[in-house]
């Protein structure tokens, strides 16, 4: 059995890119929170690869900790975003538009990959998995970071309130939350169905607040 839906993501352009970027600019704790977990997992000097990068803020925090970065955004207006976004932090990203159902990348090319909070728009998400298979060397891992679909409504409200936004922006937040994002959220059996029909021969899955983990190795 496959899973497939209407990917969302493409919307994701001009003043809709540019009012997410700057909301989640406005608190970058998570981005750093999730490069300090992809630091205890990946040796200095590895080559990453994160998968729909939005404006690119952990991308930068990686690339910060020496690591070798490439993004991949279907977003044309996310790729533009996020080459600014690194050249004002100083760092090099290597920032590419594709699609991560078709990567335009060799095989066994990167060390790690990073899905984070864009999992769920992924018109084949199965797909995405297999390609990310492919691009990751032996002994390679990847972690798929995204919305539990069970997050209470009083750990989203919590969640919005720690991004410290506007009045107007925190209402329309908490509604994006609630009804669109938790919509497209996946279960923990539907992330290990996906799992089991992806090559990858061992994963777990973890949670942490509002989000899940769903985290594979490459044999």
């Amino acid at each position: 059995m496959t899973m497939a839906k209407a990917y969302r993501g493409v919307g994701m352009e001009g003043a809709i890119a540019t009012w997410y970027t700057r909301n989640t600019g406005r608190d970058l704790s998570r981005f750093t929170k999730t490069a300090q977990l992809v630091a205890g997992r990946a040796r200095s000097g590895s080559e990453i690869l994160e998968v729909a990068p939005g404006p690119g803020y952990l991308a930068i925090e990686l690339a910060k900790r020496n690591y070798r970065v490439t993004t991949l955004d279907i977003s044309r207006s996310f790729v533009r975003i996020a080459r600014e976004n690194a050249a004002q932090a100083g760092v090099a990203v290597d920032v590419r538009h594709g699609d991560a159902a078709a990567m335009p990348f060799g095989d066994a090319t990167f060390d790690v990959a990073i899905c984070m909070a864009a999992f769920k728009n992924f018109s084949d998400p199965i797909g995405a998995l297999r390609e990310i298979h492919r691009v990751l060397r032996p002994g390679g891992q990847a972690s798929i970071i995204d919305l539990r679909k069970d997050a209470a409504s009083a750990e989203i409200n919590d969640e919005v309130r720690r991004m410290r936004l506007s009045a107007w922006n925190t209402l329309l937040t908490r509604w994006t939350f609630k009804f669109v994002l938790l919509k497209r959220a996946y279960t923990r059996e539907q992330l290990e169905r996906m799992a089991s029909q992806s090559p990858f021969g061992r994963w777990e899955i973890a949670t942490d607040g509002i989000g899940v983990e769903l985290r594979l190795m490459k044999a």
